[in-house]
């Protein structure tokens, strides 16, 4: 099992270079699996199935069951972006023989690690009628980081100005070339039918496993694709639980998720209540359905850093391929609680997936995730849980490779419980 989901989940990040891309591979996974597609336009079905809606970079999926016994969601929550670099509006420019990309940095990457690296682009292109064809380069970009022969500080401190030192060259001696028309080109259109672009920086080095015995792994964006791949395999495969079940994954977390398709946004909300709306419930039903119902905030977390273990609290050390985490935070980072903790370790139970706590250092400033926006706007109970990494951010994160496949496990059988 876990070595199957990983070929699976390497599939999948590969294939979702950006979030629109992962909002689509993941809608297609689900149409594989007998899921309708349904846009925001049209009226919510009622009939027992799978439904699937895509709005930009964000991906729902909900089931209604044969047999309902009372009005209740059981929610997986998730996001498809990463941090990296967003190609500016105008992103070519000529410098000293080179031809250089203006990138924006999007969210808290390790810029370090995007250093030497060779990358692509990917995205979305909008044309003058508003349609949009999702596109993505080879290897075309790279950052290129300056040689210790010329400024010796680098052997003792890199420091990166975010706007000076990330500018990553693609050409010399090519004052002619526009990054635009390049990535136009692959989707059959010319530069000046392009009247938008969203795209964004993607390591094209695949994932792959190492280690002593294989029993690690290493990929781009495994914060949080990781999850997102967890929860499409889990509800395509889910039992019926008697309750509507529900993946929701959103685009724009790493920028604090404000936004139309951002956990602080409007679309879940939206999807509950037409669901609810569909099947025929009174706003007292549909009330009484938040308060029953429980979302699984599945984000990445840390295993402990063998090379700082200062930054650690000592008493809660994860590790990799020990299980998923469930995070903790007593300022409401995380927002897991003892009710929503307990509904979590009973699934992993009767899932046979061990689990690991995570609190943070409490001298050292703690990340957040969807779990408290979402349940802030839903009033729905929610616990915050995901596998262990090491390098969150970076352009490579590492994690076990039994832990993604736990982690989908382990949500099939939340799915499954009443």
């Amino acid at each position: 099992m876990p070595m199957s989901h990983l070929d699976g989940l390497a599939a999948y990040i590969t294939a979702s270079p950006s979030s629109f891309h992962a909002a689509a591979e993941a809608a297609r996974l689900l149409a594989a699996a007998g899921f309708v597609s349904v846009a925001e336009t049209d009226r919510f079905p009622a009939e027992p199935g799978g439904y699937v809606l895509v709005r930009d970079g964000s991906v729902l999926a909900w089931r209604i069951p044969d047999r309902l016994a009372e009005p209740s969601f059981r929610i997986v929550g998730a996001h498809t972006d990463s941090p990296g670099f967003t190609l500016k509006p105008r992103p070519t420019s000529s410098r000293l023989g080179w031809q250089q990309a203006g990138m924006e940095v999007y969210g808290g990457p390790l810029p370090n690690a995007w250093l030497d690296r060779e990358f692509g682009l990917a995205g979305r292109l909008v044309d003058g009628a508003g349609d949009a064809t999702l596109v993505q380069t080879g290897p075309l970009l790279r950052i290129p980081q300056v040689a210790p022969h010329l400024d010796r500080s680098v052997h003792e401190r890199l420091v990166l100005d975010r706007q000076q030192h990330l500018h990553p060259v693609f050409a010399v001696g090519r004052p002619e070339a526009d990054l635009v028309d390049v990535v136009a080109s692959l989707a059959g259109l010319s530069a000046d039918e392009v009247f938008g672009h969203d795209l964004v920086a993607f390591v094209t080095e695949p994932p792959a496993t190492f280690g002593l015995d294989g029993e690690l792994f290493a990929s781009p964006r495994l914060d949080n694709l990781a999850s997102v791949h967890a929860g499409v395999t889990a509800i395509s495969a889910a039992t019926d639980p008697g309750a509507v079940t529900v993946l929701a994954c959103f685009d724009h977390e790493e920028v604090g998720s404000a936004s139309a398709t951002g956990a602080s946004g409007p679309l879940l909300e939206s999807v509950l209540a037409r669901v609810g709306e569909a099947l025929g419930w009174s706003l007292q039903e549909a009330a009484a359905a938040r308060a029953r119902s429980l979302l699984v905030s599945a984000d990445a977390g840390h295993v402990v850093h063998p090379n700082y273990p200062q930054l650690h609290d000592p008493d809660h050390l994860p590790l990799p391929n020990a299980g998923p985490l469930i995070k903790f935070n007593a300022n409401q980072r995380y927002a897991t609680d003892a009710l929503g903790e307990a509904a979590w370790r009973r699934a992993c139970g009767a899932a046979g997936v061990p689990t690991q706590d995570f609190v943070s250092n409490n001298a050292v400033p703690c990340g957040s995730t969807i779990g408290p926006l979402s349940a802030t706007r839903l009033g729905i109970r929610t616990v915050d849980v995901g596998i262990g990494l090491l390098s969150m951010h970076s352009a490579r994160e590492l994690c076990g490779v039994r832990d993604p496949g736990w982690l989908a496990q382990a949500m099939r059988a939340f799915y499954a419980s009443s």
